[in-house]
Order: structure tokens, then sequence, then C-alpha cells
């Protein structure tokens, strides 16, 4: 167990060099499928995208004192509302440049809310924002969040957005080029052990895009045109925009960040669970009290939103295959990530890399997505069920169902978008704000139950 230990981190510990850059490496390869493709699904500057998210964490890293070893990647909570906002009839007179830049302030804006509730935490501790925010809110708005991009991922599955599948007799290789990406993403996530576990969607893509190549070939129609990746630069500068404010998305983006607060706060817990029971088993006596910095952790979200959001990257969170890969590595190692964050802002000026990336046939993207959305939306199922969430008690049932209705039934009316008051909301920001107000509404004159007592009576005052 003593050799076993030689080779595992502490947060505070760092690797010798060789090591350093080898985990550093292991950490970015494990980020860079999903985040890489949040940004072709949003339409992000896929340069950018990987610069930002290299820049957040370095950011998250600094304003959380190196004490929380946590990478920060493009959060997929975001893209349903995203794809509504720039697809609206309210944006239609913008370029699709303009288009983003304005998403961008939306997600600037959203990292205040992260930081505003990651200062409510400190000051009067984790109890009043689980009032605000049950489980009866977050399950329900990340269920609607994987499920309102159903039509997303079979449109793409279609060839819809392919221009040399989109009809001829090709047409209907489109559909199996997704059906061999979804097939080969599922095997993957089912079989995959160890490390490589963590990696199901970014195997599914490469078997996709290979058959996809093969297809390509075979019957030379460009599905996919390598000419146009080797024409590209080796180095190029990332084309880095500013925010540019409007009204509509900050309505529309800003009130996601509620559905990433209950994500980022389960990788913090079980990140406290894995580093000090390593630190047990080191013989340290040090403990690593990161679950106390709940509020720390979410001011540090937020910093990372407005970071990635001011130079033109997606809204983010932590990411959770970054945690099972240091704790399938024994490596908790903060000097590794800021490495891996600095490797993947130097990897972003690879031209040559972001034309392969941007070269992926929407049909295996599509594919995927039929996977990766209904993952999303599980996860919902499972925020509830794992908070044993009363599906008999009548106020529970009204926010689930109002919250369900609203977000769904408006994801697919009006492009997604409600007029409130004069103005379009999309419907998830519609969900969310409704199912709040409601919730708050509900509980006036209820009574404490006896968890919240006994929760109210051991909280302690973090950090």
């Amino acid at each position: 167990m003593e050799k076993e230990n030689q080779f595992s981190y502490l947060p505070d510990e760092r690797p010798p060099f060789g090591k350093l850059i080898l985990f550093a490496f292991q950490q970015i390869l494990v980020m860079f499928p999903a985040t890489v493709l949040v940004a072709i699904l949003t339409g992000f500057d896929i340069a950018v995208t990987i610069f930002a998210s290299g820049f957040a964490t370095l950011c998250f890293i600094l304003i959380t004192g190196k004490k929380i070893p946590l990478f920060y990647g493009s959060s997929f909570s975001y893209l349903a509302a995203i794809t509504a906002l720039v697809t609206s009839n309210e944006l239609a007179e913008f370029s699709a440049v303009d288009k983003i830049r304005i998403a961008q302030f939306g997600i600037v804006m959203s990292g205040l809310i992260s930081i505003a509730v990651g200062l409510i935490i400190k000051r009067f501790g984790k109890k009043i924002i689980n009032k605000i925010l049950p489980e009866t809110i977050t399950g329900p708005i990340a269920l609607v969040i994987g499920l309102s991009l159903a039509g997303t991922a079979l449109n793409n599955c279609s060839g819809a957005n392919d221009a040399a599948l989109a009809s001829g007799p090709l047409a209907n290789w489109s559909w199996i080029i997704a059906l061999v990406t979804l097939v080969a993403t599922v095997i993957f996530s089912v079989y995959l052990k160890g490390t490589l576990s963590q990696l199901p969607i970014f195997f599914g893509v490469i078997v996709g895009y290979i058959f996809a190549a093969v297809v390509s070939v075979a019957t030379d129609v460009k599905i996919i045109d390598f000419a146009a990746i080797a024409q590209n630069e080796i180095i190029a500068l990332p084309n880095f925009t500013l925010p540019l404010p409007n009204w509509a998305a900050v309505f529309a983006i800003m009130p996601i960040a509620i559905a990433t607060i209950p994500e980022s706060t389960a990788h913090l817990y079980q990140l406290d669970i894995y580093v000090n029971d390593l630190a047990n088993k080191k013989g340290s006596n040090k403990k690593y009290s990161i679950s106390d910095k709940l509020g720390l952790n979410l001011i540090g979200d937020g910093i990372g939103d407005i970071a990635s959001g001011m130079i033109g990257g997606p809204a983010g969170t932590n990411y959770g295959e970054n945690i099972s890969t240091m704790a399938l590595t024994r490596n908790f190692s903060v000097p590794v990530l800021i490495v891996a964050a600095i490797i993947t802002m130097v990897i972003s000026f690879s031209g040559t890399l972001s034309a392969a990336v941007n070269s992926i046939p929407r049909c295996v993207i599509g594919g995927m997505g039929v996977y990766l959305f209904g993952v999303i939306a599980a996860q919902g199922i499972a925020i509830m069920i794992e908070k044993k969430v009363d599906m008999f008690d009548s106020r529970n049932l009204a926010v689930i169902a109002t919250i369900l209705i609203i977000g769904l039934g408006g994801s697919y009316i009006n492009g997604g978008m409600l007029p409130i008051f004069g103005i379009e909301i999309p419907a998830i920001a519609t969900a969310a704000i409704f199912g709040i107000l409601l919730n708050l509404l509900l509980s006036i004159g209820r009574e404490t139950s006896k968890d919240d007592m006994s929760e109210s009576a051991t909280e302690t005052v973090e950090e």
C-alpha cells in the first residue's frame, strides 16, 4: 500500500515534471470531447472554446486559492437556451457572429447568478438555497433540458444539416452513420472499464467519424472534406469576440445557471470524499475541508463563466469526467490542473485541429446526441430519486408538473420562445422562474420537516 501511495497525489502535492505533463494531458483528454461538442452544437468558435476552458480553469483555481482541484469545461445545460436564443425571431436581423456575441452577454450575466448564490451560502449557509432550489425544481429542469434537445439530435441524424447528405441517393446514409455512432457510444459506455470508461463519447465519435470517412471515400461524396482541413494554417489565432449587450440574452440564459448549481455541489461533495479518503490512506494528518467551500466553489464557477463569456466561450461547469479520472488515478494535484489548463490554451492556437474537429459530420453528432441528451434528462430523474422526492405530495407534483409542461411544451412552439410581458423568454428559463416562484408560494406556512430541523442543527458555518 505504501508503494501505491507514492504514486498518488493530494491537492497540494506536485508530481515530478515528467509525470506532471503526462497527468496534465490525461486531464485534457477526458475534458476535450464534451467541451468541443458544446461548441459544435451551439455554433461557438471551437478554438476559442478550447482556450476558454483552460483560461476559466486558471481563474477558478486562483479565485479558490488553489484549494479545490476542479477543471472547467463547457456545460450542456445551456444548449437548449442558447439554441432557442440564436434561432429566435428577435435576433433574426443579427449576423451569426453577433448572435454568438449576444449569447456571450447572457453567459457573463449567468456567472453573476453563481457568484450571488455562492455569497449567500458563505453568509447564511446552504439551507437557504435548499429552500429556493430544492430537487423538485433542479430535477425537472435537468429533465426538460435533456428532452428539449431530442428534436435537435434527430434533426442532425436525418442529415438536414449536412449538405452532402440532405437529399439524393445518399440521404439514408445519414441515418446509418448516426446509428453506427449511437451503437458504438452505447457499447463503449457500458463495457469500457477503468480510465477508458470516462471516454465513451470520444470513442463513439471517432468510430462514427471513421465510418463517415469510409462512406465519403467509397461514394466520392464530400461528407468529410479532407482538402479543406489541410488548407488551414497549422497555427492560427482563435477568433476572440466581446459580448454584445442584449436583454433577450439575459432572460434566456441567465436563469439556466440555476440548473448547474446542484451538479456543481454534488461534484464538490464527491471530491471531498475522494481526497480525504486518500489523505487517510497516505497517513496525512491534514484535513481537506473541500465540502465546506461550497460557497467559494460557486463563486469560482461564476468567475469561470464570466471569463469564458468575455472572450467568446460558452458557459461551463466543473467536469465530473475530470473528477472521476482523478479518483481512478488517485491524483488530485492542483499543479497538474494548472499545467493542463495552460496546455489547453496553447492547443487552441492550432488551426488544423480546429478544422478537423469542425469537419465532424452533423449526423455523427446527432447519433451521439441521442444518447447524450437522454442521459442529461435521466440525470434529472436521478436527482429526484437520490433526494427521495415524495411524488405523492401535492405541492411537489404541482411544481414538477408545471415545470415539465411549460419547459417541454414551450420548447416546441414559437421557436422555443414564450411571450412574457412584451418580451420573449426561452421556455426552459420561463419554466425555471415559474417553478421557483410557485415553490416559494406553496411553501408559505409549511411546517419545517424533521430533516430540515436536523440539517439546521448540524449545519456549520463554512470557511
